[in-house]
């Protein structure tokens, strides 16, 4: 590798980072994200040195090229979509309980599992005009150019996207340690099998959103209100006999627990939105091929 290629190569590795959290938050994929930011690396290796040295600005170019290929994802994905079985949820980022959530991506609210689920009710071109722009601040001329239209119809995706977020907005992040508190509250409710205490640690809108893509057991449709998901939850703990194989972790950030598999049934995340004090949403992540890169 010659001096220019390491050069090159180490700038890149400085924007890594940023790309992944671009690419991760449009297309809710971690295989997509890695797979865009490699693309996009690649693209900007196939450059002549000329090229290279027209580039303005080097993590602008980079985050145009990335959003380019997410659309590519995003409408392939809303394909696929057509044909899955139950729920779809974006893949979970899973760290360990200890990890600080603010490093790499998951510091970031917009990855929040709530705020991703917000951005899956866009169009593809919705979403990548709003979270590049809005997000990224990335020039509507550029996002024009990602999305083959005009400025003036960039600029309409964008506003469609942020009007449409901004009418089912996710509650705001709770504090780990409250979020701590009533999971541990949750925990102990759950182990004692006392559906009372179980129900009074639930908002009383709860939901219980599954994804197992006809690949493992799980909510086909969501699950709402507080005696429906007590039930629901109660009835795969007894399946999971207790929480033996449970072990908390953050996922996007928020607190949840991941099960090892335990004979026929599947590993799965399962992660929590608190509000009010109470668990409000549940997200129960089965289909194994959305828990890939995670480490049980």
């Amino acid at each position: 590798m010659t001096a220019a290629e390491q050069t090159l190569a180490a700038t890149f590795t400085e924007h890594r980072s940023h790309l992944i959290g671009v690419a991760y938050r449009l297309t809710g994929s971690v295989a997509d994200a890695e797979d865009a930011v490699q693309e996009a690396w690649l693209r900007l290796t196939r450059l002549s040195g000329q090229a290279r040295e027209e580039i303005r600005e080097l993590r602008g170019w980079l985050t145009t090229v990335v959003g380019r290929i997410c659309l590519d994802r995003l409408r392939s994905a809303a394909v696929r979509r057509e044909k899955y079985v139950g729920q779809w949820l974006p893949e979970p980022l899973v760290t360990s309980w200890e990890d600080d959530p603010l490093e790499a991506v998951v510091r970031d609210d917009g990855v929040r599992m709530a705020a991703l689920v917000v951005l899956d009710r866009l169009t593809p071109e919705q979403r990548v005009a709003f979270v590049l722009h809005d997000a990224f601040g990335v020039p509507f001329e550029s996002i024009a150019e990602t999305l083959g239209c005009t400025v003036a119809t960039a600029r309409q995706h964008a506003s469609r996207g942020r009007r449409a977020a901004s009418d089912a907005p996710p509650p705001p992040r709770v504090a780990l340690d409250e979020q701590r508190e009533v999971l541990e509250r949750f925990v102990a409710a759950l182990a004692s099998g006392d559906v009372d205490a179980v129900v009074g640690l639930l908002h009383p809108d709860v939901t219980v959103v599954g994804d197992g893509g006809g690949k493992a057991r799980t909510a086909i449709n969501t699950v709402s209100g507080a005696d429906k998901v007590s039930r629901f939850i109660l009835g795969l703990m007894r399946r999971y006999e207790g929480l033996p194989g449970g072990e908390p972790v953050l996922v996007n950030g928020d607190l949840g627990i991941k099960f090892r598999a335990q004979g026929n049934l599947a590993a799965r995340v399962s992660t929590f939105v608190v509000r009010d004090g109470k668990v409000a949403v549940v997200y129960d992540f089965a289909n194994p091929d959305k828990l890939g890169h995670v480490r049980f």
